[in-house]
């Protein structure tokens, strides 16, 4: 189909096409010429010129199996015979000989006078700086600064230190690892829904409960920490945890997670009632398997996390009753809305970490949302004393006596909400901290009496 040769093109296009590609052909084959050539002189040595626009200035070169990479200076400004005039400092190559101690007639004790060649100031620094070596002797020593193993050694141990495994840190490690702390609120919240069920008291239940409970949220927070290593290394927070520095083993630390809560949810299961067990199993996969990534992901980790932390009480109901009541969603409903002040007000003063952890918070993706939601959570515990008496929970008393501190934590909210400062958040930190405790002692002092159902109703008893 295009059998007419390029030189019937008619215009101005396409003898200009013509034109450029005879010129580049001829480059080519001069190219190509040259580097067959300087292949055949020494098949070890060769060049290849990288020619993209970005690259004009640098060149690679390879020499006995090693790859060098060097940047061509650029050719040196035009100076001007008044800009000569003006500077008045001249550039000097000093280059020091080796000293040959049996050349010293004294032991080498004498000195070499070091040989200064002056080179024009700005004339010929173009022509010194396109040479690619210099003219250096054979014999003489390169000047190479050689580290001793005393250096090398203090250096790696300022920059790494090396944990021992010792068998008497592994109690504090442990504790580390299960978040004690943490693992004790938990184990406090269940202790209070299984004294506010409407049953009498069992203690064998509760020191079962306590303990299933204690296992199972070690295990949860041990899973966590291990599945966010590489992002808790960045936070200063979290620095400093087990994984982290390397204290312990992965598999070391899921062995653990494993001997904890395969016995705390078995033990949930068998000493309380199957129900508790489940809900135990169910809250170790929300915090593991849901609040942990969605950490990463969505702000929605904050109303997952708040359903982790609302399950405890409830496992302490169903434990000692065996059945889901609405006292016991009552009291889920407290340590849900109480963990939005707790949780946003920390999570506050410490955006910068959580950022940096790549962690997607209310108080870093959503500050005004954070404020918001920490206050309208405040005032809802308000409204959850008052549905205690209803549900036949509490007294009366409770909704009054609660009254001043609901409403403490709600006025430190909404002074948060105002102002946003670290330093209310920090008083609405600090406030729900002991909140929580004062509220469940309260709820318990005001434990609606309830008669046992054992004894027979009064009304039937008729002769």
């Amino acid at each position: 189909m295009y059998k007419s040769p390029c030189s019937r093109l008619s215009g101005l296009v396409g003898a200009t096409v013509k034109q450029k590609s005879v010129q580049h052909a001829s480059l080519r084959n001069q190219t190509a010429r040259g580097l067959i050539q300087l292949h055949r002189r020494d098949p070890s040595t060769w060049l290849t010129y990288q020619r993209l626009n970005f690259l004009k200035r640098q060149y690679v070169t390879k020499r006995s199996g090693e790859l060098h990479q060097r940047a061509v200076p650029k050719r040196a400004p035009a100076v001007t015979v008044g800009e000569e005039r003006d500077d008045g400092v001249q550039r000097r190559l000093q280059r020091i000989p080796t000293i040959d101690p049996a050349s010293q007639p004294d032991g080498g004790t004498g000195e070499a006078q070091p040989e200064i060649s002056a080179l024009k100031p700005h004339a010929d620094d173009a022509s010194v700086q396109n040479c690619s070596m210099p003219n250096v002797d054979s014999n003489e020593a390169p000047h190479v600064q050689v580290e001793t193993d005393e250096a090398k050694q203090a250096r790696l141990d300022r920059q790494w230190r090396h944990l021992e495994f010792n068998v008497a840190d592994l109690p504090d490690i442990y504790s580390r690892l299960a978040k004690i702390k943490l693992t004790a609120l938990v184990v406090i919240t269940s202790a209070a829904g299984f004294a506010m069920a409407p049953v009498a008291f069992d203690p064998v239940g509760f020191v079962a409960l306590s303990l299933g409970t204690g296992l199972a949220s070690c295990a949860a927070n041990t899973i966590n920490q291990y599945f966010e290593v590489p992002f808790d290394s960045n936070m200063n927070r979290t620095k400093n945890r087990p994984l982290v520095r390397g204290q312990i083993s992965p598999l070391h630390a899921v062995t653990f997670a494993l001997a904890c809560g395969v016995p705390g949810v078995a033990l949930l299961s068998l000493a309380a009632n199957p129900l508790t067990g489940f809900l135990g199993a169910l809250n170790v996969f929300l915090y593991t398997c849901c609040y942990t990534p969605l950490k990463r992901l969505s702000i929605t980790n904050t109303w997952v996390g708040a359903v982790v932390g609302a399950i405890p009480p409830v496992m302490g109901w169903t434990a000692a009753t065996g059945c889901l009541d609405p006292g016991a969603l009552l009291l889920g409903g407290f340590l849900y809305s109480w963990q939005f002040p707790h949780f946003n007000s920390l999570s506050w003063n410490l955006r910068e970490d959580y950022s940096r952890g790549g962690y997607r918070m209310m108080s870093v993706t959503h500050p005004g949302m954070c404020r918001r939601v920490a206050l309208r959570h405040s005032a809802g515990l308000i409204g959850l004393a008052t549905l205690a008496p209803p549900l036949d929970v509490t007294t009366w008393t409770f909704p009054v006596i609660s009254l001043p501190i609901n409403a403490y934590i709600a006025y430190l909210a909404y002074r948060f909400y105002r102002r946003g400062d670290r330093s209310s958040a920090r008083s609405l930190f600090l406030c729900s901290l002991w909140h929580l405790p004062m509220l469940l002692l309260l709820a318990l002092t005001c434990k609606k009496p309830r008669r046992d159902a054992a004894d027979p109703d009064p009304g039937s008893l008729v002769s």
